[in-house]
């Protein structure tokens, strides 16, 4: 089999589709013998064999591995591996790892296999293999090194768990250290042994949950040697270069290597073990301002003058460059400078000294901060190719987070520890680089960390004392006014619109900036000044100005019109700006969108047109679109919006297919939503006659969820707003209105839409119902609510449950006992209907959202409670949830277990698989139950708790205590102001319930009269709540 596998290999190689296809479907086929992994193994393994074949073998195996080697949960293995056959696999393949012929390619893809089998086998199957591995990294040689520390590596992140690394983290730590110190050794082997020691920092993290004293005293005593060596390593300097070279020297890789590890390692060390680095932060931090302060010419030389490729790793995974060096310094500067020592430091400084920029330090981190946010020439090239990209870093929005950004953030933490003397020391900083006409790379780089600043300022709601601003506007008009550097000039009229939401007088500044849209030379400058123009339309400054107003929309329609428009569509990010300064411009004065002079809307519907596969500007517009609506009060202004906008969203409907997932259709689906959501009443004539038979002919052709929810909507407001218009309607086969509607829903109803598609027909059934009455619907209403009933049952989204329940609750709220009557008359797959609607409508009620559909809901329990009918009383329920007993954390260790094994910690088997029990109780039980959590919600309680927590979160970022120091994670930083922002933003936009008085009142009055008239025997139901509901309802104020 070897043999034919070794051709096999070889012809999946080749450049020819035929052949190679044939090949892979050869070895699909082979997968299913028995010997094919210990075939692929022996080809890996025989040196005979072409290099690119022995790799694709290991490559093919390590995929074979991953799905056939161990049954995962309920996965069962295509081709399961005997255990024999696994028994000769293991050692190929760590032999092939670990020996000194073959090439570093070979023994890493053999080091990536093993890891595998490891994730599976070790250690009950594989006892031996790390001793066997910590062996080879103590007397090997450079080849089995690298081998051993690649499949260590892959068991410390993937495979050990906590109690089997409690117990072997002393050897395996003391082995990577001694590799590490080895100067005999290659310094990318001792940057990998470095990246082991790292990894163990994320085990030690979880072990030190149960055992904190154990790991903390062990991690103690392991950095009493790794510091030094940390010292020593970061006080190395790198071998001299060319200094006419534009690219760093290979013999740089192996150090920066090292180096960059050994400030990942110390990053890593913070966010587990703060306490141990604190001692330590100010010769580290000292250190690495020297050598940011030495790298800085070569960095600029290679970078930012000469665009030298950069963010590259060698085949282990391992980044080298230079840049990736300086990006993880910054990243250790900016982490370590408000450390205690460290600050106290730095504020001794500051408090010897006149002024900020007189401080020896700021002036010097000034000086490093500018050169490393330079813009590189590899930024300017990609920014002259495609606009978008310079959107996308301005927003910091980009995945890249580079020196620039880095610098950005040093600066905010500045602003936010130093406030105004932060501006005050990089204003003479950035006024210097002007006057003494340094490049215009540090200029603008001066202006992009000002901009950093002062937009945190914003997010902070902090101000700016209006002679720094004023002075800083000097500045602005220094920086567009340099014709030959569009760069700058676009930063200077960014920095503007930011320092136009501090209320400064910006003179002819707007004026300049909606010019430049037109006349200057550069694209780029073109879109940031559009762009721009959102925060000086934001700053308030402009209110009910309608000729800035028209200014601004005319501006950026010219530019549009010398545009193409599906060249701008494939800018994401430039659709995104032009969206959002059309929408701060039309928020000037909505009334411009009837507007034929000032095209505002039609230019946001063109953008739409071409840009609705990009849901953040359908977002913005939808929104925008509902704003204006709701503006329009009258019945005139209200025309005039739908005979403007009505021939192009009926349009959308008509050319497009309706049976597809078109996203121009959803766009026009939910524009049409909040339309006629916002309606006047009634109706415009022939409002009905052009909207429901397009809405009709979705509603019944489409499967689209995204177009069906809000079509259902518009057909429910048609109705709410006029529903004489809609039953007197008749459409072209003469069907009435109410056919219409009743065709609509029955297909809604039926199996073949989803559950979230349909997720609305309960409103437009209930609000059908209650608009056209029993009259008008006749025979028609039983076959409705049986219909509602069915489709109840099997549902299992919350939203489209809430929907039919509440057809039902809208029914209860005038005919309770003609609710319960029906349901009790009818049969659902063999139960009663009572049985099955009470059932789903009781489990799913705290789980409601809106609050006129909660108040609904609780007044319609109320009523079906108070019937005190015996065929409610009989209907049994779910109750309270039964709680499991084990609350214990999830580790490694445990979830090795699996489910249902039992624990080495608690003896029990695991419960993660066993479904959710509940009580059984009576239906009115239940209602008083649910109707008790709704009064908590309505009274604001949990609203209240979620506004403790959040006030909590506020005051722990915004705590500057010297003795606290922020353990930040690697992905957020807390004390950034828009991080602070967008958390608390966070926190207020959840779905919280807020205070409902209306709601609480008529619960405490229901509850209040039920507990004193005794209605429906609630004395009897009281001695069945739990100890906890007693006590919220003996908190209700009763009247005296």
């Amino acid at each position: 089999m070897e043999d034919q596998l070794v051709q096999v290999l070889a012809n999946t190689q080749l450049p020819a589709e035929g052949p190679r296809k044939q090949a892979e479907l050869d070895l699909k086929r082979a997968a299913t013998n028995p010997a094919y992994p210990i075939s692929l193994a022996n080809v890996a393994c025989h040196a005979s064999v072409d290099p690119a074949v022995r790799l694709a073998a290991l490559s093919s195996l390590r995929i074979f591995i991953e799905k056939n080697w161990t049954a995962d949960g309920d996965q069962v293995p295509a081709a399961p591996v005997d255990p024999q056959v696994k028994e000769q696999v293991r050692p190929l393949l760590l032999d092939l790892a670990l020996n000194t012929v073959d090439k570093w390619t070979i023994k890493s893809a053999a080091s990536f296999a093993v890891g595998k089998i490891a994730n599976y086998d070790f250690p009950e199957q594989w006892p031996t293999l790390l001793p066997t591995l910590l062996e080879t990294i103590r007397n090997g040689n450079d080849k089995q090194l690298h081998g051993a520390l690649i499949v260590l590596r892959d068991l410390v992140d993937e495979s050990l768990s906590d109690d089997q690394f409690f117990s072997m983290a002393r050897d395996i730590i003391s082995a990577v250290y001694e590799t590490a110190i080895n100067e005999n050794r290659k310094l990318a082997l001792r940057a990998l042994a470095v990246s082991v020691f790292r990894g163990c920092f994320d085990l030690m993290d979880t072990v030190k949950e149960e055992h904190p004293q154990e790991i903390a005293q062990f991690a103690e005593e392991a950095m009493k040697a790794w510091f030094p060596f940390f010292h020593h390593t970061m006080k190395q300097q790198l071998p001299d270069r060319d200094p006419q070279a534009d690219s760093p020297p290979e013999a740089w890789n192996g150090l920066v290597a090292l180096k960059l590890q050994v400030v990942r390692c110390l990053l890593k060390l913070k966010a587990v073990f703060i306490n141990l680095l604190l001692p330590e932060t100010p010769p580290f931090f000292q250190g690495i301002w020297e050598e940011l302060s030495v790298l800085q010419p070569a960095y600029e030389q290679m970078y930012i003058g000469a665009g030298s490729q950069g963010r590259l790793e060698d085949s282990d995974g391992l980044p080298y460059t230079l840049d990736l060096l300086i990006l993880e310094e910054l990243d250790f500067l900016n982490s370590c400078m408000r450390a205690p020592p460290v600050k106290k430091e730095l504020e001794a400084q500051l408090n010897v000294h006149a002024s900020t920029h007189a401080t020896p330090w700021f002036l010097d981190l000034m000086k490093l901060a500018t050169s490393y946010a330079s813009i590189t020439r590899e930024e300017e090239e990609m920014w002259d190719i495609d606009v978008s990209i310079f959107l996308v870093e301005e927003q910091s929005m980009s995945a890249d987070y580079t020196a620039r950004t880095a610098c950005g953030d040093i600066l905010i933490k500045l602003g936010e520890w130093l406030n105004q003397k932060a501006l005050e020391g990089l204003f003479a900083h950035t006024k210097s680089l002007l006057t003494e006409d340094a490049s215009w790379r540090r200029q603008e780089a001066a202006l992009y960390l000002l901009n950093m600043v002062i937009s945190d300022f914003l997010d902070l709601s902090k101000t700016i004392p209006p002679e720094v601003g004023q002075a800083y506007l000097e500045l602005v008009n220094y920086a567009i006014n340099r014709q030959d550097e569009p760069l700058l000039r676009a930063r200077g009229f960014l920095v503007a619109s930011t320092l136009s939401q501090f209320n400064l007088a910006t003179g002819n500044l707007m004026d300049r900036t909606i010019e430049s849209i037109s006349t200057d030379q550069s694209e780029l400058v073109q879109v940031a000044c559009i762009k721009a123009l959102e925060g000086f339309l934001q700053s308030g400054n402009t209110s009910g100005n309608q000729q800035i107003q028209a200014n601004v929309v005319n501006a950026v329609s010219q530019w549009i019109s010398t545009k193409d428009m599906t060249d701008i569509a494939e800018s994401e990010e430039l659709v995104v700006a032009l969206t959002e300064t059309l929408r701060a411009a039309i928020n000037i004065d909505k009334r411009v969108a009837l507007s034929t002079e000032v095209p505002a809307l039609d230019l946001l519907f063109l953008i739409a047109k071409h840009g609705a596969n990009n849901w953040q500007v359908t977002m913005l517009i939808c929104e925008e679109f509902e704003d204006i609506v709701k503006t329009m009060h009258d019945v005139v202004s209200y025309q005039a919006l739908c005979e403007k906008v009505l021939p192009s969203l009926t349009g959308a409907f008509n050319v497009a297919d309706v049976t597809s997932d078109d996203p121009l259709i959803t766009f026009a689906a939910e524009l049409m939503a909040s339309l006629t959501q916002y309606a006047s009443e009634p109706l415009p004539p022939g409002f009905v006659g052009a909207t429901l038979p397009k809405l009709s002919r979705l509603l019944m052709e489409s499967d689209e969820g995204d177009i069906l929810r809000p079509s259902a909507e518009s057909v429910k407001y048609l109705l709410s707003h006029d529903h004489e218009q809609v039953l007197n309607y008749h459409d072209e086969n003469q069907r009435s209105g109410l056919e219409v509607c009743l065709h609509i829903i029955d297909r809604l109803l039926g199996p073949t839409i989803e559950d979230n598609a349909a997720s609305e027909v309960g409103g437009l059934a209930a609000e059908l119902v209650e608009k056209a009455g029993h009259e008008r619907l006749g025979p028609f209403l039983p076959k409705l609510l049986q219909a509602v009933a069915n489709r109840l049952a099997s549902a299992e989204a919350a939203p489209f449950i809430q929907s039919l329940i509440l057809v039902f609750a809208r029914l209860s709220l005038v005919g309770a006992s003609d609710v319960v009557e029906f349901l009790s008359t009818i049969q659902i797959n063999g139960q009663s209907g009572l049985q099955v609607v009470l059932s789903k409508w009781l489990e799913n009620s705290e789980n409601f959202a809106g609050y006129d559909e909660i108040r609904q809901n609780v007044i319609a329990l109320s009523k079906l409670y108070s019937l005190n009918d015996p065929r409610v009383i009989q209907t049994m329920v779910n109750g309270d949830l039964i709680m499991p007993a084990s609350d214990r954390i999830m580790t490694r260790s445990r979830a090795k277990l699996g489910n249902g094994a039992p624990s080495v910690f608690n003896g029990t088997a695991n419960p993660a698989s066993e479904p959710d029990q509940y009580t059984v109780v009576p239906a009115p039980l239940k209602i008083l139950k649910v109707l008790i959590e709704e009064l908590l919600s309505a009274s604001g309680a949990n609203a209240t708790a979620s506004a403790a927590a959040a006030a909590a979160a506020a005051e722990f970022l915004d705590n500057d205590d010297d003795d606290e120091w922020e353990d930040d994670p690697d992905t957020i930083d807390l004390n950034l102001g828009s991080t602070k922002k967008d958390l608390m933003g966070f926190l207020d936009a959840s779905n919280m319930r807020h205070r409902d008085d209306e709601t609480q009142a008529y619960l405490s009055e229901f509850f209040v009269a039920a507990a004193r008239d005794n209605v429906a025997n609630f004395g009897e139901w009281y001695n069945g709540l739990t100890d906890d509901e007693k006590a919220k309802l003996n908190e209700i104020p009763r009247p005296e």
